[in-house]
């Protein structure tokens, strides 16, 4: 009997905001998605899954998704909703819609997304062109590396970084800010085996991860402080005279300039204000220059202070000062997307914004819905999909509190009753991965991957796809995009004729389901040897050659929202975080100790917080805390404890451990704030404030306090 059962595979790309983007295969068994495992043919993911993602059939088949769109029923936030046809919703939609842009214009609506998918045809971008034809307020996308991106355009240019399967060949291994083991996974057998081969592999992070755990050598610089350290490394490379002056003399501009600006940052001094031993920054320069090759994988958490994007540009210096882009292996890894030849403009369609159309950044979201961000017109409706802000994005409770505006139209597409979604007047059920044919680019490596629909979408849900064709016809529009298919779109986004696709079609990813793009081979490819760097100069930029159009104000407070005014600063440096006992003793007076929030090993930012067997895997959300600092606050292992600041609260309960120094507290991020200890989660206490480049966001540059809950 069971022979008789139709049994079929597609190829499946994981659609999750994570540099490792999966090839998969969809095992279907009689329309079915019976199983979902890696693609062994894949040469970086190799055929496994993450922790995250390993059950990815079953959450196709969750019980609680979301299958009908519904219409809010009860008080806002109250989880009683109605249903109702995808006819009565989009036809809702379209009313209320022509009714705010008659009386307030079409800028009165705002959409908002992220990363909860990074699909060409079903993701972050996806709707742009529908919103920027309607007319709507331009929402500013920067919640993650924007300013590691800016940091690295700037210096390096946008292509060119080391593969990450390079680092094979590489001796000298740095892992900045990056918690590989449980965010990048599939990079971690590549620098294992560089390991296995005699590299050192140095990890610093402001506390010990799993990854620094792993690694041969762990430094630990205070939170915020990354600029000096970086700063201090390279002082300390030209006095102990380990500057490769040939690589800097051809290949870099403005050496002197930065010589000039390290002098400061003695080894004695970035003690000081890093807490890393002087001694710590002497013996890492002397390596880094003398063990070649060395590489850095920079991580987005770099950013997330007020100084994280300088601290990016004077880490960027390090590989040029010492040679290290001479050889196989060598160099800088931070986000491979830029080599990708998308056409994002026929996916994005910024040519259809009208001009003096305004922006709302998405970390300013609260300020946005509350009023605190003067906005006229004001948001009257708010369209989210692919995120979940209450969650992600900084400063929760003012979101909560915009969200429940009575005068607030919003529209939610998603696969789950989220804590964002609980607050929307129409929710739409959103299909998922398997059930949608899309395209994957990756910000971890260079292999474009292919996403076949396997099966149909249960109940009514749509791909967030036909979401736009629908709501274009009922809005009028009748452009072409709006009238093509998932796969007229997979096709029609990528650039066929540049050099890096090697001449293939859309035939060759249903074949094969990836295609590495063409940048060499990873076990020859030294793309800067010579130089050739994408900059005006044509260089390493230490100091900014003919660069424009980059306002930032580094100097200044930005995070009041306001611009300076200042171009950005010539030159690397640093930049003292906003909160911290040093720099802004009376906050800490009231609120003494530093957070930080990385992400989860369980979860995928708030993807999978709700499902109990990864919550599980995960454990409750949990507080890490210094012996020294729960002695002083009589916290014990285990005890259930409030984390909190002027901005919001959490609960939590209490890991004592010295992975964390004293000053210091860990609390990871996805959990849903309904399904806590308390109606909190760590974002509550984010501040909205931006980095000094590129509107990143600040989330590692904040003070709280911790009490013990009784």
């Amino acid at each position: 009997m069971n022979e008789q059962l139709k049994r079929e595979t597609f190829f499946g790309a994981c659609p999750h905001d994570c540099p490792d983007t999966c090839s998969m295969i969809y095992e279907v068994v009689d329309g079915r998605l019976s199983y979902v495992r890696g693609n062994k043919e894949h040469p970086m993911t190799r055929g496994g899954l993450c922790v995250k993602l390993k059950d990815f059939h079953d959450h196709h088949a969750n019980p609680d998704r979301l299958m009908y769109p519904m219409r809010r029923s009860g008080p806002k936030g109250s989880k009683q909703f109605e249903r109702i046809t995808w006819d009565e919703a989009i036809s809702e939609i379209g009313k209320r819609w022509r009714a705010i842009i008659a009386e307030y214009g079409s800028q009165a609506i705002m959409p908002y997304s992220y990363l909860g998918n990074m699909g060409l045809v079903q993701g972050i971008n996806s709707g742009d062109p529908f919103f920027n034809k309607l007319g709507s307020t331009v929402n500013e996308k920067t919640f993650c590396a924007s300013g590691s991106s800016t940091a690295w355009l700037l210096t390096v240019g946008p292509t060119g970084a080391v593969d990450p399967e390079s680092f094979v060949h590489a001796k000298y291994i740095v892992i900045w800010a990056c918690n590989s083991i449980s965010t990048n996974l599939h990079h971690w057998p590549f620098v294992l085996e560089a390991q296995k081969r005699g590299a050192k592999v140095v990890v610093i992070d402001s506390y010990r991860s799993r990854t620094a755990k792993a690694g041969d050598w762990h430094i630990c610089p205070r939170p915020g402080t990354d600029g000096a350290l970086a700063m201090g490394f390279i002082n300390s490379i030209i006095e102990q005279g380990l500057v490769d002056h040939d690589y800097v003399d051809k290949y870099t501009y403005g050496y002197p300039e930065l010589k000039e600006r390290a002098a400061e940052f003695t080894p004695e001094y970035v003690e000081k204000v890093t807490g890393v031993k002087a001694a710590d920054i002497a013996k890492f320069a002397r390596e880094f220059a003398t063990a070649q090759p060395s590489v850095i994988r920079l991580g987005v958490a770099l950013e997330r202070s007020v100084g994280g994007g300088q601290a990016i540009r004077a880490a960027c210096c390090l590989p040029a000062l010492v040679g290290s882009w001479r050889h196989v292996g060598g160099g800088l890894l931070q986000m491979p997307l830029w080599d990708f030849p998308i056409d994002w403009a026929k996916a994005a369609r910024p040519d259809w914004i009208k001009p003096g159309t305004r922006v709302v950044n998405n970390l300013k979201l609260g300020a946005a819905l509350t009023g605190e961000m003067p906005l006229d017109p004001p948001i009257k409706s708010l369209f989210v999909f692919c995120t979940n802000p209450v969650s992600q994005a900084p400063e929760t409770n003012k979101i909560v509190q915009g969200l429940q505006r009575e005068d607030l139209f919003t529209v939610v597409a998603e696969h789950f009753l989220t804590d964002t979604a609980k607050y929307a007047d129409i929710v739409l059920p959103a299909a998922m991965a398997g059930e949608a044919e899309d395209m994957m680019w990756s910000w971890g490596h260079f292999y474009m991957t292919y996403n076949q629909k396997a099966v149909e979408p249960p109940g009514e849900c749509k791909p967030t796809s036909e979401v736009w064709r629908l709501l274009a016809k009922e809005m009028g529009f009748d452009d072409p995009v709006f009238k093509m298919t998932d796969s007229e779109l997979c096709a029609e986004y990528i650039n066929w004729s540049d050099p890096k696709m090697g001449g293939i079609d859309m035939e060759y990813f249903k074949k094969h389901g990836f295609y590495k793009i063409d940048v060499g081979n990873a076990d020859t490819r030294i793309p800067h040897a010579e130089g050739h760097f994408p900059t005006p100069s044509g260089k390493v930029e230490f100091l900014l050659h003919d660069a424009k159009n980059f306002v930032a104000g580094p100097f200044r407070a930005m995070y009041d929202g306001e611009q300076s005014g200042e171009p950005v600063d010539p030159l690397p440096g640093y930049i003292p975080a906003r909160e911290r006992p040093e720099t802004n003793p009376e906050r800490a007076k009231l609120y003494s100790l530093n957070i930080i929030s990385p992400k989860s090993h369980a979860f995928l930012n708030s993807c999978y917080a709700n499902e109990p067997h990864k919550i599980k895997t995960q454990g409750d959300q949990f507080v890490l805390i210094s012996p020294g600092d729960a002695t002083t606050r009589s916290i014990r292992e285990g005890d259930p404890v409030r984390v909190y600041n002027d901005r919001g609260d959490f609960e939590g309960l209490a890991h004592v451990t010295d992975d964390v120094p004293n000053g210091v507290v860990v609390a990871t991020l996805g959990y849903w704030r309904s399904l806590n200890r308390s109606d909190g989660s760590v974002n509550c206490i984010s501040s909205d404030a931006w980095c000094g480049l590129g509107r990143a966001p600040t989330f590692s540059d904040n003070l709280v306090e911790v009490q013990r809950v009784n």
